[in-house]
């Protein structure tokens, strides 16, 4: 199983009152966890791309952000979590530009994700007046097919479609190297993990709440994915699964921090966003939030596989328990209230005492699946 980092420009409520610039320190401090992810070992760093989203995710052009990485890391692949090529966002044609001139500047460190946002609050400001949220699976259905074209095409034959149309054209830069990046899709229900291994697309499992969650929807793309038609250049066989990680050199100080960083308001910002997912009956309609966490919330979320947290030895394995469930990557969503420093720790942590012992695979998958494409 490998590693990865999850990070979307969280601005909290709780920040933003005391510090009149926490937006800039949020968006600079995630980049240095990405470095450092880099440094330690993990071979993945996710980045979203989220619009209106207060406090929760501030993080919208992650294409100039994760331009900024490619320069500023060696080893890990940099992914969009996601780029969102629905014709109203963000036209296709510039979608897969951005693609492979990011597979250019990170010398094919880039990962393709792609997804339909993230509920009817972002959906809406650039669908106005649209009623059945499935509208955006229409949309995404017509393009996806349409990027492995626009890459390896000498010229793109051009696209007629109901939601949007290109004339026949050169589309630059091509892909760096032969074949092009792996790609993925946001996948917020269990079906939807079907329907993208059937299209040989990687899954990004930002839906999966706990380990038991994990192991009889991997089943299913597992399954589906062994008779895909790949609508790219190869399968992406490909499950990432992401969870709140907390790692510290003692179970008590790794619980202690869990319990003063606010975890319940960004739980709860998670339903208030994305309302296309089931509302568990546990979590409150906004603007009506969780309780605040103690130690012992914090202990049974440990208990019940819900949160990562503890001392190294305990974090390895609660690590491989996603790992016994089937899961190909692990990313950590990064982070959710906890301060720079007990972040930093986390991560160099993981990626001293976890990481070698569980992922000792120095190629990443992706490559291997690419290169085999290009052979």
């Amino acid at each position: 199983m490998e590693f990865g980092l999850f990070v979307q420009g969280y601005v909290p409520e709780a920040r933003s009152k005391v510090d009149p610039e926490a937006e800039h320190k949020a968006l600079l401090e995630e980049t240095q966890y990405v470095i450092q992810a880099d440094k330690s070992g993990f071979k993945y760093a996710w980045a979203s791309e989220h619009h209106f989203l207060e406090e929760y995710s501030h993080l919208s052009a992650n294409e100039v952000f994760l331009g900024y990485l490619a320069a500023a890391t060696e080893r890990i692949h940099l992914g969009s979590g996601i780029f969102n090529p629905l014709a109203p966002v963000n036209h296709p044609v510039k979608v897969a530009e951005k693609v492979t001139m990011l597979d250019h500047l990170s010398k094919g460190r880039f990962e393709f994700g792609t997804g339909r946002g993230a509920g009817s609050h972002e959906i809406l400001g650039f669908l106005p007046g649209i009623t059945d949220m499935n509208h955006t699976k229409e949309i995404w259905e017509e393009t996806i097919a349409e990027f492995p074209k626009m890459f390896l095409q000498e010229e793109y034959e051009g696209f007629q479609g109901k939601h949007w149309s290109l004339p026949p054209r050169k589309i630059f830069p091509k892909p760096y190297g032969k074949a092009h990046p792996a790609m993925w899709y946001a996948a917020g229900s269990p079906s939807s993990y079907a329907m993208a291994a059937k299209k040989g697309l990687g899954v990004l499992g930002f839906s999966v709440q706990k380990v038991s969650d994990m192991e009889w929807v991997l089943e299913q793309y597992k399954t589906a994915i062994q008779e895909a038609k790949a609508i790219g250049a190869f399968v992406n066989d490909n499950v990432m699964v992401t969870s709140t990680a907390i790692c510290a050199e003692t179970h008590e100080k790794a619980v202690e921090i869990a319990v003063n960083a606010n975890m319940n308001r960004f739980q709860s910002l998670v339903f208030r966003y994305h309302d296309t997912f089931p509302r568990p009956e546990a979590i409150p309609q906004w603007p009506e939030t969780l309780p605040e966490y103690n130690a012992e919330i914090i202990e049974l979320l440990i208990a019940e596989e819900l949160l990562i947290c503890g001392d190294p030895s305990e974090v390895r394995a609660q690590c491989k328990r996603w790992e016994q469930a089937g899961a190909d990557q692990l990313s950590f969503g990064l982070p959710t209230g906890v301060s720079y420093e007990d972040t930093m720790t986390t991560i160099k942590l993981i990626g001293e005492h976890v990481i070698p012992h569980i992922d000792t695979d120095p190629v990443h998958r992706t490559t291997r699946f690419r290169q085999a494409a290009a052979a």
